[in-house]
C-alpha cells in the first residue's frame, strides 16, 4: 500500500506500508545503529518517536524473545530503506514484519532515507505522520503535520512506567548472577531489561518502582542505593521524580541513565535543553575526564544537560567528542552521578559497563561502618 510520511514543515517522502499498516505520527529522529533494531524497537525512550533507520537493509535476522528490552515495542513507527522478509539467523522466532503487524507498529518501506536524515540533519528533528495516500489528500495530511506537538513540555515517563513496584528477580531468573549483597530501588520512568540484568550481574537486588514514587516511600526499602533509569520525552514535567531526588540527595547514593541523568541535573541546580536533532545511535565517543579515556557509546536522547547552567554543586565528568554536550556528571557534596548514555548498551558496544561497578563501589563506600553510619 503506498503511503506517505510527511513531516511538520511540508517535505514530503513517498513508501509503501508495512507492518501494522496503519497511520502513525511522533517525533521524527534517526538512529544510526548498523543492528539491534528490535532492542531499539523495545526502548520505551522511543515511545513517541518514529524512528528512520540509516542502515538500509532492517530485519535480517528477525526477531526473537531474548531481544527484547521492554514487555513491548514502544517506537511510534519504523522508517527504513528495505524491510527484509526471510530472517537468516538461528535463533529467530518470527520476522520483523510480523512482529510489528502483531504489536501494532508501522513501517514505511521503500523511503529515500538518506535525503530524509539530511532534511533532519539541517532542520532538527520534526512531528511527522505516515499515512496511506489513500487516506487523505495531501495538502490534508501536510495541514495535520503542521499542528502535531513537538516533544517538550511532554512527559512521556508517566506512559511508560510500571503502575506496581516489582523485583526484578520475578520477571527473569539470572543463574550466572553472584549472590546478592545489595539492595536498590529502580525509579522506572522507561528502563530497560539491559540495564536490570547488568545491575544483577553486580549481586544487585532492584525493586522496580513507578516514576512518581515518594522519596519517604524509597526510603522506607532501605535501599543501599537508588537508580534513576532512562525514559522518553522532556525531563522538566517530570516534576515528581525531580522532587523525590532533591529528597533523596545525600541519603542514598544514586545513579542515574539518560532521562534519569536528566532529572538528577535539574534536581541538584542544573539545567536541560532540546538538542538539534538529538543523539541516536550505538557509535558515539565520550571521553571520561577522569581518566582520559575515550569510550565508544550508544545513546539514544534528545534533551541534554546544560554545561553552563550546572550550578555550583554539580561538575562535568565525560563529554561527548562529536559536538562536546555534556555526557556525564557527579555532585561534589552529595554520593551521587549520572550518564547521558546507555551503558548496558543493548544495543552496542559494552565499553562503558564499568559504570555499574562505579555505582557499587559508591554504595560499598557510603555504607562502610563508621561513627554515625550504619548498614541498614
Amino acid at each position: 500500500m503506498k503511503a506517505h510520511l510527511v513531516l511538520s514543515n511540508g517535505a514530503v517522502f513517498p513508501g509503501r506500508l508495512r507492518g501494522a499498516r496503519q497511520s502513525a505520527s511522533g517525533e521524527v529522529i534517526f538512529n544510526t545503529s548498523l543492528t539491534g533494531y528490535q532492542e531499539i524497537l523495545t526502548d520505551p525512550s522511543y515511545k513517541g518517536q518514529m524512528v528512520v533507520m540509516t542502515y538500509p537493509h532492517i530485519g535480517n535476522y528477525g526477531t526473537n524473545p531474548g531481544d527484547v528490552e521492554s514487555r513491548r515495542p514502544f517506537a511510534q513507527a519504523m522508517v527504513v530503506r528495505e524491510l527484509c522478509g526471510a530472517a537468516s539467523n538461528w535463533q529467530s522466532t518470527e520476522d520483523l514484519d510480523g512482529y510489528l503487524a502483531r504489536h501494532g507498529v508501522t513501517v514505511l518501506e521503500g523511503v529515500d532515507t538518506r535525503a530524509l536524515v539530511l532534511t533532519l540533519r539541517s532542520t532538527g528533528s520534526l512531528p511527522g505522520l505516515i499515512a496511506a495516500e489513500t487516506e487523505a489528500p495531501l495538502e490534508e495530511l501536510k495541514r495535520r503535520a503542521a499542528k502535531l506537538p513537538t516533544m517538550e513540555g511532554q512527559n512521556l515517563a508517566k506512559e511508560v512506567s510500571t503502575q506496581e513496584a516489582y523485583p526484578w528477580s520475578s520477571v527473569e531468573q539470572d543463574p550466572t548472577a553472584p549472590p546478592v549483597r545489595w539492595k536498590v530501588v529502580a525509579y522506572d520512568f522507561g528502563i530497560k531489561y539491559g540495564i536490570l540484568r547488568m545491575m544483577a550481574r553486580q549481586g544487585i537486588e532492584v525493586e522496580v518502582v513507578p516514576h512518581n514514587t515518594s522519596a519517604q516511600e524509597v526510603l522506607a526499602r532501605k535501599p543501599h542505593g537508588v537508580f534513576l533509569s532512562n525514559g522518553p520525552g522532556d525531563p522538566e514535567p517530570v516534576t515528581e521524580a525531580i522532587q523525590a531526588v532533591k529528597d533523596l540527595a545525600g541519603k542514598v547514593p544514586l545513579f542515574g541513565i539518560c532521562l534519569g541523568h536528566q532529572i538528577l541535573a535539574l534536581a541538584l541546580g542544573g539545567k536541560t535543553y532540546k538538542l538539534k536533532f538529538g543523539h541516536h545511535g550505538a557509535n558515539h565517543p565520550v571521553q571520561d575526564l577522569s581518566t582520559g579515556r575515550i569510550e565508544i557509546t550508544s545513546q539514544n536522547h534528545g534533551f541534554a544537560v546544560d554545561s553552563h547552567a550546572l550550578g555550583q554543586t554539580l561538575e562535568v565528568t565525560h563529554i561527548n567528542l562529536n559536538d562536546k554536550t555534556v555526557e556525564g556528571i557527579r555532585s561534589t557534596i552529595h554520593p551521587a552521578f549520572s550518564v547521558q548514555y546507555h551503558p548496558e548498551a543493548s544495543p552496542g558496544p559494552h565499553d562503558s559497563a564499568y559504570l555499574f561497578q562505579r555505582f557499587v563501589q559508591m554504595m560499598e563506600e557510603f555504607h562502610q561502618p563508621r561513627a554515625g553510619r550504619k548498614i541498614s
